[in-house]
């Protein structure tokens, strides 16, 4: 059974996982040395508990209490309770989704752990905004795509803001960081999927069309200001494109990463 603490003091050091929120620096270096992320909201902290991620603690006010009885019975990590001002005190902003949980990061699988059974594989290269990231696995997951792959670079998808717009996707689709860079297309391709690059390369084909009777298929997204490398345009089996209707002549080539991911992975479900 949870244990249930009353704080009433911003600085109490119980508090630290919550600390300063909107700083994604320190957040980042926190998070990392202390192997934790953070879930927000009644959905979100009940898909990450569930998902098997074990809470150090909880955040709450006492209106939000009843929620998530169910999932607080569980564990027994403990609930700081305090009053929704002292929480924005702690947080850095208003915590309107009902609450927070800090939970403990498990060790990343490996590729071909992520790939068994897989046929429909979305893989990211420097996607560096946390919200694209958490949209592109909401995407991928209301689509029904199998796994996630992501280069070294690419933003953290247990970064609070990434797992709040993924609405807890992250939790339910397997993924992984890539180890080489450098090979990660040729290895896909000898693992029997076809990958294909969503660019504007002149070669580039419409993406219905690239995908057409494929079985296993890897989508390749590249990052938001300058797209895919010229490395992964030429290693990828193919070069897909979402065409524009007036957006070229209007000076809009191409949607935006997020974007351009729910459309490829709605034309890619249906091939």
């Amino acid at each position: 059974m949870v244990e249930l603490v009353d704080i009433t003091d911003p600085a109490d050091p119980r508090l630290r996982d919550y600390r300063d929120l909107r700083d994604v620096q320190l957040r980042q270096l926190l998070e990392v040395e202390h192997g934790l992320f953070l879930a927000e909201g009644e959905k979100v902290v009940r898909r990450a508990v569930e998902g098997g991620h074990t809470p150090r603690s909880f955040l709450m006010a006492p209106r939000w209490l009843d929620g998530l009885a169910d999932v607080l019975a569980t564990t027994d990590a403990p609930c700081y309770v305090l009053s929704e001002a002292l929480a924005e005190q702690v947080t850095g902003f208003h915590v309107h989704r009902g609450a927070l949980a800090s939970l403990a990061r498990r060790p990343l699988p490996s590729v071909a752990e992520v790939l068994e059974g897989a046929r429909s594989v979305l893989v990211l290269e420097d996607v560096v905004d946390h919200t694209n990231v958490g949209a592109i696995f909401r995407s991928g997951a209301a689509l029904g795509f199998d796994a996630v792959l992501l280069a070294p670079r690419c933003a953290d998808p247990l970064y609070r803001r990434a797992v709040k717009v993924a609405m807890g996707a992250v939790f339910s689709v397997p993924w992984t960081r890539l180890p080489d860079w450098r090979t990660a297309l040729p290895d896909l391709s000898a693992a029997g999927f076809t990958t294909v690059a969503l660019t504007l390369a002149g070669d580039a084909v419409p993406i219905e069309d690239a995908v057409r009777g494929l079985d296993k298929v890897a989508l390749v997204l590249g990052s938001e200001g300058h797209g895919l490398s010229p490395a992964w345009q030429r290693a990828a089996d193919r070069r897909a494109t979402i065409p524009m209707a007036r957006g070229v002549a209007e000076g809009i080539d191409s949607l935006n990463v997020a974007a351009a991911s729910a459309v490829a992975c709605y034309v890619t479900a249906r091939r």
